[in-house]
């Protein structure tokens, strides 16, 4: 009897083990899981996609959404180089993309009301795009209208602050991140809010906490601008430093002290002022 009760602590023991081992693998390797994860998901929903390849991306499409997949292709490989050179990093696998044919199907592929609007959106390791016919209208230049306007080179460097970070950032910062990115390479940038919108301004808190729920507008223009400030007044290399250190595993606050040797709070309250 002792010798099976031994036998049976000793297995329960070994679950416990492996199950401890399965948790700890899987924490520090989420943002694998959650990749493969929807990469399978995404496989099911776009069987009947075609697929194309460029060197550094496969993209999928309807049929309907043929013409524009060489262009889609070129920018994608365009943003892939100016981009990576910003970040002095580079993908190591093929990235995905899906040219969804109208909004409606593009906001499903997320769970979103079907209202939502997004000319595109980064989730995950892939880049999801609506396509150009719907926002284009069919102009003559259009190629260069969605190289210069749409959302490849903001979404690739979504990309690769997720990458670099292991998926420790928060949404404010990698949009503002995305948007100082777009604006150095194709000149795009959102426009300013009016004076009586930007009377008052987020702090990082509300700006962690709540983003997708404050005025967009605000968030997204104060986000670049808090890229900007720490660029103009640290240097590039600064930011690129944060991302490395949050990819360390740091949080925002140790990273933003490791990378400009102030306190995360005097941080924002230079920048506030700076506003």
């Amino acid at each position: 009897m002792n010798a099976l009760k031994s036998l049976t602590l000793y297995k329960t023991g070994i679950l416990l083990l492996v199950i401890f081992l399965l948790v700890l693998l899987i924490a520090r390797n989420s943002q694998a899981v959650v990749r493969a994860f929807v990469a399978q998901e995404t496989n099911w929903e776009t069987a009947d996609f075609k697929q194309t390849e460029t060197e550094h991306f496969q993209i999928k499409y309807l049929q309907v959404d043929g013409d524009y997949v060489e262009v889609i292709g070129q920018t994608a490989e365009d943003a892939y180089v100016q981009v990576s050179d910003i970040f002095g990093s580079k993908p190591d696998y093929k990235t995905t993309i899906i040219i969804y044919p109208d909004s409606s199907s593009l906001a499903k592929s997320f769970g979103w009301d079907k209202d939502e609007k997004a000319m595109g959106v980064y989730w995950a390791g892939t880049i999801r795009l609506l396509s150009p016919q719907q926002w284009i209208n069919g102009t003559t230049n259009w190629q260069q209208i969605f190289a210069s306007e749409g959302p490849m080179y903001h979404e690739f460097a979504h990309l690769l602050v997720d990458d670099i970070t292991k998926g420790n950032y928060s949404r404010w910062f990698t949009e503002g991140i995305a948007q100082h990115v777009e604006k150095k390479l194709t000149g795009f940038e959102f426009v300013e809010p009016s004076s009586e919108q930007s009377s008052g301004y987020y702090e990082f808190a509300v700006l962690n906490k709540n983003f997708d729920e404050l005025d967009q507008q605000i968030a997204y223009w104060e986000s670049l601008q808090v890229v900007e400030y720490l660029v103009d007044n640290y240097g590039e290399e600064s930011l690129l430093d944060i991302l490395n250190y949050l990819g360390e595993g740091n949080s925002m606050e140790d990273a933003v002290y490791k990378s400009l040797g102030i306190d995360y709070m005097m941080f924002e309250s230079n920048f506030l002022q700076s506003l």
